[in-house]
C-alpha cells in the first residue's frame, strides 16, 4: 500500500490524531442514535495495536476505539477515511480494513464476539458525492441472493451539504473542515482570513502554534485557488501586533515548504508519467533540491531524453549547493 503523499490525506490524518477532533467528531458529526451509545472520555487512539504492515502507513492515526456506554467493557471501532476525490469503490475499501481490523483482533487472544466497526468517509471533493452508502450496492443481483451478499452501511460526512455556520466542534476540527470545504474553491482566498482568524486564541499555546504551521503548509500545498503571498498577507491581517512571533520569517518559511511539497508532488506525478515509471521511484530524486530549482527542474524535463538525465541533473545541483 503506498504512503501517503497526499497534501489532503496528510492534513486530514494530522487533525484526527488529534483525541480532541476526534471526540469533536463523534459529537457533532455521527448520528445521534449512535454518538449517544459511545463514551467519549474513553476515546483513545489503536494504531499501534494494529501491527500489519499493510494497515500501519494507512491506518496509522485513524483508527481509534471506544466503550460503549452500557456495555463497560465492549468497544467498539471508529474508522475515519477521507476522500478528496469520488471513490466508487468506498465500500470494498472499507470491508478489506474492517477484516484485517478483526484478525488483528484475533491475533491478540481475543475472540467472539466482534468488535463493531463504524467506518466514517470524511469528503469534501470537487464533485457530488454519488456513491452509495451499501456494500450491496455494488451488485445488482436477485433478491433471492440477498442474504448471500455482505451487507454494512458506512457513515459519510459531506463537507459541501454543510454551510460554514453548520460546521461546528473546536476550533482544530472547524478550521480543517472549513478549509476542505473551501479548498478547491475560488471563494478560498476570501474565506482564509476568516478561517486563519479563528486560530487566534490558540497562538499562545505551542500547540496552537505548531497547528498555524500545519495549516499553512497544507493551503500552501494543497490549492491552486491561493498564492503565497495572499496567504502572507492574510497572516498579517489576522495576526497584526503578532509579526513579531510568527511574522514574516517563520510563517513564509511554512508557506514555502507548502509550496515546495506540491511542486515535488505534481513534478513526480509528471515525470513518471513521461517515463513510465513509479511516481515513488521519482520522487526521491528531488530531496534538497531549492523551489528556484524545482522551477527549474519543472522546465528542463520536457526537453530531457532519460531519466538518469534527470537524475544527474538534480544531483549536480545538490552538489552544488552543499558548497
Amino acid at each position: 500500500m503506498e504512503q501517503i503523499s497526499n497534501p489532503h490525506d496528510k492534513f486530514f490524518k494530522e487533525v484526527l490524531s488529534r483525541q480532541e477532533a476526534a471526540v469533536d467528531f463523534v459529537v457533532h458529526y455521527l448520528p445521534k442514535d449512535i454518538a449517544s451509545l459511545l463514551n467519549v472520555d474513553s476515546l483513545e487512539i489503536s494504531k499501534d495495536t494494529f501491527v500489519d504492515k499493510e494497515l500501519a502507513s494507512h491506518l496509522s492515526d485513524l483508527l481509534y476505539h471506544v466503550d460503549l456506554k452500557e456495555k463497560g467493557s465492549i468497544c467498539v471501532y471508529l474508522l475515519f477515511e477521507h476522500k478528496s476525490f469520488v471513490e466508487p469503490f468506498i465500500c470494498l475499501h472499507l470491508l478489506r480494513y474492517m477484516a484485517r481490523i478483526w484478525e488483528q483482533w484475533l491475533k491478540t487472544g481475543e475472540g467472539r464476539p466482534l468488535p463493531p466497526i463504524i467506518p466514517c468517509v470524511v469528503y469534501h471533493g470537487k464533485e457530488a458525492w454519488t456513491v452509495g452508502p451499501g456494500f450491496h450496492d455494488l451488485f445488482d443481483h436477485p433478491g433471492a441472493l440477498d442474504h448471500v451478499v455482505p451487507s454494512f452501511e458506512y457513515l459519510l460526512c459531506d463537507l459541501s451539504e454543510y454551510s460554514d455556520e453548520e460546521i461546528k466542534g473546536s476550533v482544530v476540527l472547524r478550521v480543517a473542515f472549513l478549509l476542505f470545504k473551501h479548498i478547491f474553491s475560488s471563494d478560498l482566498p476570501e474565506k482564509f482570513p476568516g478561517i486563519l482568524g479563528l486560530l487566534k486564541d490558540l497562538l499562545d499555546k505551542r500547540s496552537g502554534l505548531e497547528y498555524l504551521e500545519t495549516v499553512l503548509r497544507y493551503v500552501a500545498s494543497g490549492s491552486d485557488q491561493i498564492g503565497p503571498e495572499e496567504i502572507e498577507e492574510s497572516v498579517r491581517q489576522i495576526f497584526e501586533g503578532r509579526e513579531g512571533d510568527i511574522m514574516p520569517t517563520a510563517a513564509k518559511h511554512w508557506i514555502e515548504q507548502g509550496m515546495q511539497q506540491g511542486t515535488v508532488k505534481l513534478l513526480s506525478r509528471q515525470i513518471a508519467r513521461r517515463f513510465q515509471v513509479s511516481s515513488e521511484f521519482v520522487h526521491p530524486m528531488f530531496l534538497g533540491l531549492t523551489t528556484e530549482q524545482l522551477e527549474e527542474l519543472g522546465e528542463k524535463f520536457l526537453e530531457a531524453e532519460s531519466l538518469d538525465e534527470i537524475r544527474k541533473w538534480a544531483e549536480e545541483k545538490r552538489l552544488a549547493k552543499a558548497q
